[in-house]
């Protein structure tokens, strides 16, 4: 109980508290809005790794040389729990933004440090805004600004987390668009910590594996057409060979 206590407190602090540095950052960003931005990822990064701490999350990462130095990726997922997150964004190369529902874009203060990240909303019910929102990723992505996305589009809340719930095929649009490489990425260990027991936190060991990159415009015509299942399997394959994470009494 104690650690949902500080993990609420820390969350309520920076985001009710961080009004000032929100507004600090406004001014920088009327000067230089690069340097406005890097400094809003390094705050964040730094609170994410600081939860983390706080819940006792330990991770275990590996593959992470796969990822690029030199050029903006898709980030492709499983979705297990909001510490996909906060475990996630800790790891990335640069500026990413991570692909979200659109009802997170309506509370307060936490929008606007979503979108100083590059954030992008999406609405699942809404075509239209859906296609703006892969046309913002496209854009975001030849610019040199990575995405994260979880093409299951809903949290995986089986306590079996394979076979992974079926991949939108329209989410790896924007990496076939801005022919950037995408990024298999697969989450073990985040729905123990949190998703379980909610509101409780905890403690345990997160894996995080990053597989090989690769093209969509570089696979053959049929795989092209359904790269999302392809993902998923790459990303199962992955999941299968992560140690079991044991699941402790609630």
């Amino acid at each position: 109980m104690i650690k949902v206590i500080l993990d609420y407190t820390i969350v309520f602090l920076y985001l009710f508290i961080g009004i000032i540095p929100l507004a600090i950052l406004w001014v920088i960003g009327l000067f230089n809005e690069t340097l406005e931005r890097k400094i809003s990822l390094k705050m964040v990064q730094t609170t994410f790794r600081f939860i983390l701490w706080v819940s006792g999350v330990k991770m275990e990462v590996t593959g992470r040389d796969n990822v690029p130095d030199d050029t903006a990726v898709l980030y492709v997922s499983n979705h297990r729990s909001y510490f996909d997150i906060l475990t996630g964004y800790t790891q990335v190369k640069g500026f990413c933004g991570f692909v979200s529902k659109i009802q997170m874009q309506k509370i307060p203060f936490l929008a606007r440090w979503m979108n100083l990240l590059y954030c992008l909303f999406l609405d699942r019910h809404d075509m239209r805004q859906s296609m703006e929102t892969i046309k913002k990723g496209t854009e975001q992505l030849k610019n040199g600004i990575s995405v994260w996305i979880c093409p299951e589009g809903t949290r995986n809340r089986h306590p079996d987390e394979t076979p992974t719930l079926e991949f939108k095929e329209g989410s790896l649009k924007m990496a076939e668009k801005a022919n950037a490489p995408v990024v298999p990425v697969a989450l073990s260990g985040t729905w123990e910590v949190w998703e379980r027991q909610s509101p409780k936190v905890k403690s345990g060991k997160v894996y995080i594996e990053f597989g090989k990159p690769f093209y969509i415009s570089e696979l053959d015509k049929e795989t092209k057409r359904h790269a999302g299942a392809y993902t998923r399997e790459i990303i199962n394959g992955m999941l299968a060979k992560h140690p079991a994470v044991p699941l402790e009494k609630k």
